[in-house]
């Protein structure tokens, strides 16, 4: 079996399901917030996970906050920038490629909060132009709340100019939230050097357990509690903390420091994978390929062919790929990214979307090039749209 959905879900990794067949076995289980010594056992445990994942993710251990994960650390984050913003800020400046979250929270603050949205411009490769930004920036002088445009799109791989935006939100003296969740533990990153002033993670997406995540805040005095609760996270989110699940993202985020070389040998077999594809089938197009994206993502599509049955195809050879997004995979329509991006029907309603590890390699992508090769043959011949 090939699992080609680590953008939408990542198994977790071997380190990880051999620490909880070991950490089940133990009576290390209470609340970490009361004063026995097995909850202060489990409290030092925490904040030993909290520095673990600091060191990987480059950044202060107290800038870091568990939670279930990044809706809800995107949540949080909009909360606390803008229901606490200055009366004369309500306009927010996004993006046209944004994970479904982003939207659908911006909606709320739009119809219900009297905020104004406005987009950035991107190119043919769905790649945010900074000329866009800083046009938008100087055009609304004093009345940006914030800025969130994600860090690496979840759908092409594409890796946006984080930097660089970061850099002009600071010298605008404007709050910049990237949405990290599909960088962080597949590609370079590093906080305190991004520039970043809020980042987001999913522990599902690297390997641990699912509902884990935390936000990292570059000003932890500017966060304000979504949850309410007591002295969980220095009170500013409520609940007692899911200590297993933040156990398991210690572990998978010194699991990728320590095999974040093997992105390069990965990427180069991607490049390969997808260079034997378009010799075999020069109409096949992959989305975003003319920019820097993820190592391990490919977007592509065959026009006039259903992604979906392309992905029942694999699915015969135990290779298992989403159309465009997990969270829309039964939604046989081109996706709102592609469609900001240009894409026609054609192909975007044909891609789909094979996205692997740092663990994977030249194995995994002989074995679905032959498999996509044998599908586009045969799909050709009876295509649907």
């Amino acid at each position: 079996m090939i699992y080609a959905d680590y953008n939408g879900s990542s198994p977790l990794l071997t380190p990880v399901r051999e620490y909880l067949k070991k950490r089940l076995n133990t009576d290390l289980y209470a609340n970490p917030n009361a004063i026995h010594s097995i909850s202060q056992k489990l409290s030092r445990g925490i904040e030993k996970c909290r520095e673990v994942i600091a060191e990987a993710v480059g950044c202060y251990p107290d800038q870091i906050f568990f939670n279930s994960g990044s809706s809800e650390g995107i949540s949080h984050i909009f909360h606390s920038i803008l229901d606490q913003a200055d009366a004369g800020k309500k306009i927010i400046i996004t993006s046209p490629i944004e994970h479904s979250v982003i939207p659908n929270a911006l909606a709320y603050y739009e119809a219900k909060k009297g905020f104004t949205l406005k987009q950035v411009e991107i190119d043919k490769d769905g790649f945010v132009q900074i000329a866009s930004l800083e046009k938008l920036l100087n055009e609304n002088k004093g009345k940006v709340a914030m800025v969130t445009i994600m860090a690496a799109n979840n759908e092409t791989g594409v890796i946006q100019p984080y930097v660089e935006m970061a850099n002009l939100c600071r010298t605008h003296g404007v709050e910049f939230f990237s949405d990290t969740t599909q960088l962080i533990g597949k590609g370079e990153f590093n906080f305190e050097k991004s520039g970043l002033d809020y980042a987001v993670c999913s522990g599902h997406k690297l390997g641990a357990l699912s509902g884990s995540g935390f936000v990292v805040v570059k000003e932890p005095p500017k966060l304000s509690p979504l949850v309410f609760g007591s002295t969980q996270e220095r009170g500013l989110r409520g609940g007692t903390q899911h200590y297993l699940g933040i156990e398991t993202l210690a572990i998978a985020m010194k699991d990728f420091s320590d095999n974040a070389q093997k992105l390069k040998a990965l990427e180069v077999e991607k490049l390969k994978f997808e260079a034997d594809i378009k010799k075999a089938f020069p109409e096949a197009v992959i989305v975003g390929e003319g920019a820097k994206r993820l190592a391990g993502t490919t977007l592509i599509g065959y026009p006039g062919i259903h992604g979906q049955a392309v992905q029942i195809e694999l699915e015969s050879h135990d290779i298992f790929v989403t159309t465009s997004a997990a969270c829309t995979d039964n939604q046989p329509e081109t996706s709102k990214v592609l469609k900001a991006m240009g894409v026609n029907d054609q192909i975007g309603r044909g891609v789909i979307r094979i996205s692997l590890s740092y663990s994977h390699g030249e194995k995994e992508y002989s074995a679905m090039a032959s498999a996509l090769k044998a599908a586009y043959t045969k799909l050709r011949k009876i295509q649907s749209f």
